[in-house]
């Protein structure tokens, strides 16, 4: 043991660090990857193969230093989809996982990574919650010593109360104890022996012990998996494919790139998100190919890696290596773990997926933010898992729409200027009568978008008509879409069929750019548009001399 320690000792510490944090993830990844495996109806094997496969090359060709990837919820959960509704035959099965390793693939080369950053907290949180729900509820049945059921977790409790009166005693006893274990392990023993293995050699333990016949995973195959393309897919069923491959790619990407954020977040560092993506791919072609599981970037795994000292590839890579060793020579030592006791770790994993950190804040949280989270996260629940990201976030979109309306629309200042102040004491103008107000005022400050646009006409239309000439003032304008641009054209419009004068000024830049672009500006005489307040009074003076002579 001292020579250990002294070999230990004489690592660099980095080195030391990966790994110490490779290790830890593999205690604590290994009763993950064979659940989720069960879980996914691809058995225990492919678990451990796509824990190898997506942990091994995401971290060698991946973008972010210290994740772990492998087998995750999201994933488990759209492959029991694909097995269900897509695919007959295992080889069918792998090739949408190829598939989707290729699209991930390609949507790295593309750039698109960095995107993900511009997910509403809400709708990850439900999102993540949904899919941490969804485990927990799928894990039921297993935990009662019955079949799984298709349909999710719908499926779930719709079965539930059929099958409870023919619950296994064993296996709902090794179940219990193994999620008690699971949830309230000692967190000062768990630096030595983390929860999850703790968990599973405990319930383990007791499904042998048990006086009855426990139901188990069986014999899981060792040794290198032969490739599963004993026969190669038709060609119409890879188009069909391509809905499922792309369901799967998304989910991963998301899932891997929040993970990522997570891993920043803990180590100070910045990770590259369009080459995680490609990693990621990279990764789960190669699980397709050996008939493993698709995964992702791991949550629980990166934080024991990252809390155990690992901070480079190296750490993911020496965590795949020690699966991969596990895999080659415990297929009968896994063979007496029940199902129950699986289901016992993944209750558990599902429970921490879910965000109680905002969940426990329900009762602040503003009304439309509510709402978003709580439509993503019964979508994800009763539906999938895309629908529910697509729908929370257009509704995401509605609730922020709404709060930069009202931003916007503060920031349109629309008035009259009396004669006497437009035209100043000393111009023979002010005295005509000095408190007319034929000219009118419409700053426009800060940017102006879809969210405001249709607004803009409500505010604006009745003072457009109330003057004889009206100043649209651009000066401190930084930003107009082209649905705001084209409600200006529609302003012009009006103002022209009010028989009032419009004068645009101190229009510039990205502004300019948008409305000149989109020929916006043809409906306005181009003599009136000016640069400068100056300019606009000189323009003003002229335009109304033949109403005021």
């Amino acid at each position: 043991m001292s020579a250990v320690s002294a070999v230990l000792r004489a690592l660099p510490p980095t080195l030391r660090g990966d790994l110490f944090g490779g290790l830890t993830a593999t205690v604590v990844g290994l009763p993950v990857a064979l659940g989720f495996g069960v879980a996914s109806g691809m058995g225990a094997a492919a678990g451990l193969y796509g824990a190898v496969a997506v942990g091994f090359f995401a971290s060698l060709f991946g973008g972010t230093r210290s994740q772990i990837s492998g087998p995750t919820g999201p994933m488990t959960l759209a492959m029991a989809v694909v097995f269900t509704s897509h695919a007959s035959t295992l080889p069918e099965a792998m090739a949408i996982v190829v598939l989707a390793g290729l699209i991930q693939i390609g949507l790295g080369l593309t750039k698109v990574g960095r995107f993900a950053g511009y997910t509403p907290h809400l709708v990850v949180s439900g999102f993540m919650s949904g899919i941490g729900v969804t485990i927990v509820l799928t894990q039921l049945m297993p935990m009662i010593g019955q079949p799984a059921t298709g349909g999710g977790a719908v499926g779930v409790l719709r079965a539930l109360p059929g099958a409870l009166p023919l619950a296994d005693q064993g296996a709902l006893t090794v179940g219990l104890c193994t999620a008690a274990v699971a949830f309230f392990w000692p967190t000062r023993i768990s630096r030595y022996l983390p929860a999850p293995l703790a968990a599973l050699l405990i319930g383990t333990a007791v499904g042998l012990v048990y006086p009855a016949p426990v139901p188990t995973i069986g014999t899981v195959p060792a040794g290198i998996p032969a490739l599963p393309w004993y026969e190669i897919p038709e060609a119409g069923f890879l188009v069909s494919a391509i809905q499922p491959a792309l369901i799967i790619a998304i989910l991963g990407s998301v899932d891997a790139l929040l993970t990522s954020l997570v891993a920043d977040s803990l180590t100070a560092s910045r990770h590259d998100g369009n080459r995680e993506l490609v990693g990621q791919g990279i990764g789960n072609v190669v699980a397709g190919l050996i008939g493993g599981l698709p995964g992702s970037g791991s949550t629980v795994g990166t934080i024991s890696n990252i809390r155990a000292g690992g901070r480079t590839r190296a750490s993911g890579m020496l965590c795949a290596a020690a699966l991969l060793v596990l895999a080659l020579g415990m297929g009968n030592a896994v063979s007496v773990v029940p199902f129950a006791a699986l289901a016992g770790v993944l209750i558990r994993v599902g429970w921490d997926i879910i965000d109680w950190r905002l969940l426990r804040r329900i009762h602040r949280i503003r009304g439309e933010h509510l709402a978003v989270m709580l439509v993503t996260l019964l979508l994800a629940v009763t539906v999938d898992l895309i629908t529910a990201v697509a729908i929370g976030l257009i509704a995401a979109g509605f609730a922020h729409a709404r709060q930069i309306e009202h931003l916007e629309l503060d920031s349109v200042l629309s008035i009259p200027i009396l004669d006497m102040v437009f035209f100043q004491q000393e111009d023979p103008w002010a005295a005509v009568d000095p408190f007319q107000a034929r000219v009118g005022m419409v700053a426009l400050t800060g940017s102006f978008t879809v969210a405001s646009s249709n607004r803009l006409i409500s505010v604006i239309v009745p003072d457009i008509q109330a003057h004889d000439v009206v100043v649209f003032d651009f000066s401190r304008t930084t930003y107009v879409d082209d649905s705001a641009a084209m409600v200006l054209e529609r302003l012009f419009e009006a103002a022209g069929k009010a028989r009032t004068h419009c004068i645009v000024m101190g229009l510039r830049g990205a502004p300019a750019k948008t409305l000149r672009g989109l020929g916006v500006l043809g409906v306005v005489r181009p003599s009136h548009v000016v640069d400068t307040p100056d300019q606009a009074r000189h323009l003003a003076r002229g335009l109304l001399e033949p109403r005021g002579s």
